[in-house]
Formats: structure tokens, sequence, C-alpha cells
């Protein structure tokens, strides 16, 4: 089966390439008598959107949202109908790649999409661009949206925590619970003042020098309560990971302690013990990261995430072509040379469309 859909119950396909004439999504499930806001999209979209600061590409679309279907004219509300969210592109520069389309860039998907469908959209990288996620941005905008009528005290927030060897001091790390706001207050969408700050001079040096960083993102989930998930084939760890190892340049996942919870500690010292507050049953640490057997504890949900370095650099590389012939490849064009700013939002986007699909399976779709 094509893998251009995600979830089971509240389910969106996606469609579009990068330098076509639109780009969004389908969302089949939606529950009906949704207040759906648009508005409230469009604010996600445009925190996605390229062009946004210098750190950026500077690819120029305004990332305009409009619903073609799914809605009640009159009230807006949701008719639980598929609902289809697209965006128009309105700055796509084909020529850009015209001279060297039939070489393989290296690390990009131009190599594995030939092998695969013996075809593909040179321009831009098509389906394999991260302007696909425009669909699931829109998708998870709305899923938050279904989410907090049903946890008004729900939030969702991620942040670069490190790029390059510039990261947000353990001690900070460890204690802080940091917001939306926060991460969207310096365009690198760190945090930490004095972090951000370091981490904006290592992106536009790489990007001054034709070169790119990769970094690492992390999410925590607060007001989700127990009990969402399954304990099998479709733990909630286990989706999370899928969803966020499908975000374009996504290299690695754990939730968490992680790799190093799981490494240096032994079971005594790792296990989060239970306990009774103001009539809560709680844990008194968590390093289990809010999931235990594939179901929500009630504690907050915590993952990691490790980005690579955009593939695209604008330096002579050795690479092949689609003939047979050993050559150099000279990029060109306009790319992030960092991916973690505008990786944020995805990175909400995907766990929302988590979360929602594990309520709707606990729940159905007249939630």
């Amino acid at each position: 089966m094509p893998g251009n859909s995600f979830g089971s119950l509240f389910r969106i396909t996606t469609f579009g390439e990068s330098h076509g004439p639109a780009i969004g999504c389908v969302i089949d499930g939606c529950p009906p008598n949704i207040d759906l806001d648009l508005t409230a999209v469009q604010r996600w979209l445009t925190r996605r959107r390229p062009g946004q600061s210098k750190l950026v590409t500077p690819r120029d679309e305004k990332d305009h949202v409009q619903a073609l279907s799914g809605l009640d004219e009159e009230t807006g509300k949701t008719l639980g109908t598929p609902i289809c969210l697209v965006v128009h592109n309105t700055d796509q520069r084909s020529s850009s790649y015209g001279d060297w389309h039939h070489i393989y860039r290296p690390s990009h998907a131009d190599y594995g999409y030939d092998a695969r469908y013996g075809i593909r959209a040179w321009q831009g990288g098509g389906r394999s661009s991260a302007r696909e996620t425009i669909g699931r941005v829109a998708a998870g905008a709305l899923a938050e949206q279904i989410l907090h009528q049903q946890f008004p005290k729900l939030r969702i927030c991620a942040w670069v925590h490190q790029v390059h060897d510039h990261s947000i001091p353990e001690e900070a790390a460890e204690t802080a619970v940091y917001t939306r706001e926060q991460a969207d207050a310096h365009p690198t969408r760190c945090p930490h003042p004095e972090t951000a700050t370091a981490i904006e001079t290592a992106i536009l040096a790489a990007k001054s020098s034709g070169d790119s960083l990769g970094g690492i993102i992390r999410l925590a989930i607060h007001g989700f309560p127990a009990g969402y998930g399954d304990p099998v084939f479709d733990k909630l760890e286990a989706l999370l990971a899928q969803a966020m190892l499908s975000i374009p340049a996504c290299k690695g996942f754990d939730v968490g302690s992680g790799f190093g919870g799981a490494c240096a500690m032994n079971g005594i010292s790792h296990n989060d013990p239970f306990q009774w507050q103001d009539g809560e049953l709680k844990t008194t640490s968590n390093r289990s990261g809010g999931i235990q057997g594939g179901i929500s504890n009630g504690m907050p949900i915590t993952c990691t995430m490790a980005f690579k370095p955009t593939a695209t650099v604008l330096v002579p590389q050795d690479s092949a072509d689609d003939q047979g012939n050993n050559v150099t490849l000279q990029a060109k064009g306009r790319h992030d040379p960092c991916v973690l700013p505008r990786a944020v939002p995805i990175v909400e986007a995907m766990a929302a469309l988590v979360l929602c699909d594990a309520l709707m399976k606990r729940s159905g779709q007249n939630i």
C-alpha cells in the first residue's frame, strides 16, 4: 500500500510535490461538530513556512491555507466527512535543478526514488522534499484543536535543544518546562537565550561557507491522561517513533531516559516509583517518559529526536549520474542551512496526530 497516509481512525493523506501547483492533505475520520479554527491552522503553517528568517531558506512562500471540503459553510463546523486542506505553491524555481537533474545528489532520496519507481520528480525533490510536511502541519493543527476540546490542559511543545556542538546546559534542560511561546521567541526556536545566540552564530557561519548543521529537538507533552495507546504493536512510543522518523532528516528517536538510561542505569535506579498525590496516581520520577507498556501513564510524555545536517551543501561534491558516470556535483538553489528551526512545528504536528488517533481508538469518531 502506498505510504502517503498516516493514522488509523484519524487518518491523513498528504498530496503534492515541492514544485507542483499545490500541496496539502485530506483528513478522514475527523469528528463532526468541531469548530475548526482555520486561523489557528494558518499560525501553525506560518511557523513552518520558508523565508521567515535569515536562518532558513529564502524561498518566498506565504503558505496560505484553504479548506476545500468537510466544513459547514455557515458555521465552520466539521461535518464528519473528509476535510481537504490545500496550499498553493507560488515561488517554485525548477530551473535551479535543470542543469544537474540527472545527477544523484549525495544523501538525498534521488537514487532511492529511481530504484523504487523508475521515475522521480527531480524539481525540488518532489514528494521527498520537506515541503510535503505542509499537509502534516495543517492536519496536526486540526488534531490539536480536537485534543484541546477533550483535554483543556494539554500542552504540546517542541524546541531546539542542540545544533552541532551548542546545546542547552543539562542543568537547565533537566528542570525547565518550556512553552511554545518561549521556543518561538527566537528564530532558532531554542528557548535558552545564551544557547540560542550561539546556535544562530553557528548556523549563519555554516550558511556563509555553503555548509549545513544538524542537531537535536526535544518534545514534551503535558496534560495527556493515562490509558491511551496499545500494549503490543501499536505502543504509543512506537507510533511516536514512526511519526518522528517519517519527518525528513530525522535520523534518531528516543523516549524518556532513552539510550542513556537504558545503557547506563540499573533496574533499581531506573524504575519510576508510584505515589498517590492529591488523589492522583503519579510517579516520583519520569524515566519512562510518560509511557509504560505502550500506554500513557499520565506523566509528561518526553521524546528526543536527532536531525541530520541538510543534505544540500553549496560546495563541489563527488557523485554519480544516471548514465553510469562518476561526476562532480556543484549544487545551487535555496535550502535551509539547518532544518531544526522549521522542524519544531512539524514535530508538534506529528505528536498531535498520534495522540488524536489514540484518543479516537479508545473513544470512536463521535468523541
